[in-house]
């Protein structure tokens, strides 16, 4: 008895498991007003690359003598104009040297002065006949050897000069000192660098651009340059494209110079560049580019996870995740997961989620 009633429940269950299969959930909660782009920007009009500022006219200064730096002259930050002096190095063995070249200098002179004197007697002696073509042929001699002592002695003075100039180091353009190496009391080695020195006339951009893009840049380029952290859009130029990457990791070398020197734009501060090649003639070896481009503020950020909601039949809000690229102002290009001929949500009057009910806000 107790069996049957078993197997008659058992089937009374089936049953209603089958009847229950062709039941749709729908789902019912009012739909979100959403503002739709048309489509994804393929933007193949511009390659973009990452670079960083830097000033024109920059120097690490050193010295070539060994000594103790006797005073720091400047700090970090401070403007110096060309010539100003710097640092300085001890230089009491050069003061030494200085004093023996001067006094080889009053010898050589004094001995110079006697032999021309004799050389001057011994021509008009010759000319008299007084005196032997081997006795004015000794004093030439002698007088041409003590002129050659006196210059000698005056180049030994220039070189120990010259030696003066790595003792006081001073500026050899005006700008801003960007760092200082060493203080007071430290010893200063040859080829050390003591402090560093830019120029803030102008700034330029170094960027690095792949091997398939460097062959559509020249120069003389107008460019756009997005400064990141200042939000910032400033025009400039290319001043010089690299023709090899032998040495930047299979990246070309660019340098762009600004168009205007805005001083909020600092040495060091990381931008994105643009460069057009819309009005560039298309060749046969001119490669299309097809990069897709949306809004920064469509994506959405969860973890290390980046999406973008895309619509499906024109009613449902579908999360797809994509994997981004380079950033250039609000603009972020999607390397994968959105195609340009994709429509995706610019903004919406709700809370969107996965599956969730949408409608085109008029």
């Amino acid at each position: 008895m107790k069996k049957n009633i078993a197997i008659l429940t058992l089937s009374t269950l089936v049953f209603l498991s089958c009847g229950k299969e062709t039941k749709e959930v729908t789902n019912n909660e009012p739909a979100i007003k959403v503002e739709v782009n048309g489509l994804a920007t393929n933007n193949s009009e511009f390659i973009t690359a990452s670079g960083k500022t830097e000033a024109e006219s920059s120097a690490n200064l050193s010295t070539r003598m060994m000594g103790y730096v006797t005073k720091v002259h400047v700090k970090t930050g401070q403007k110096v104009a060309a010539g100003q002096l710097l640092v300085s190095i001890n230089s009491t063995d050069l003061q030494a040297k200085k004093a023996q070249v001067d006094a080889s200098i009053l010898q050589a002179t004094a001995a110079y002065n006697n032999a021309k004197k004799d050389y001057d007697r011994f021509v008009n002696l010759f000319a008299q006949q007084s005196a032997s073509q081997k006795e004015l042929d000794d004093m030439t001699s002698r007088y041409e050897m003590a002129k050659a002592s006196l210059a000698g002695a005056k180049q030994m003075r220039n070189e120990v000069m010259a030696q003066f100039s790595y003792s006081n180091i001073t500026a050899p353009f005006s700008g801003e000192v960007t760092n200082t190496f060493i203080k007071e009391g430290d010893m200063a080695n040859p080829g050390m660098p003591l402090v560093s020195i830019e120029g803030v006339s102008r700034m330029q951009v170094t960027a690095m651009v792949s091997e398939g893009d460097i062959s559509q840049i020249k120069n003389g380029m107008p460019v756009k340059i997005m400064v990141k952290s200042l939000s910032k859009e400033v025009s400039g130029k290319v001043s010089e494209v690299s023709g090899s990457a032998k040495n930047t990791g299979g990246q070309y070398l660019v340098k762009v110079t600004l168009n205007t020197n805005d001083k909020t734009i600092l040495s060091g501060m990381f931008v994105n560049v643009q460069f057009p090649i819309a009005n560039q003639p298309k060749t046969e070896t001119t490669v299309k580019t097809d990069k897709v481009m949306v809004p920064e503020s469509a994506l959405v950020k969860q973890g290390q996870l980046t999406g973008i909601y895309t619509i499906t039949n024109g009613k449902t809000a579908i999360l797809r995740w994509i994997r981004t690229g380079k950033t250039f102002g609000n603009q972020v290009e999607v390397l994968s997961g959105l195609t340009a001929n994709e429509q995706y949500i610019v903004s919406a009057e709700g809370k969107l989620y996965n599956g969730a009910n949408v409608q085109l806000a008029n």
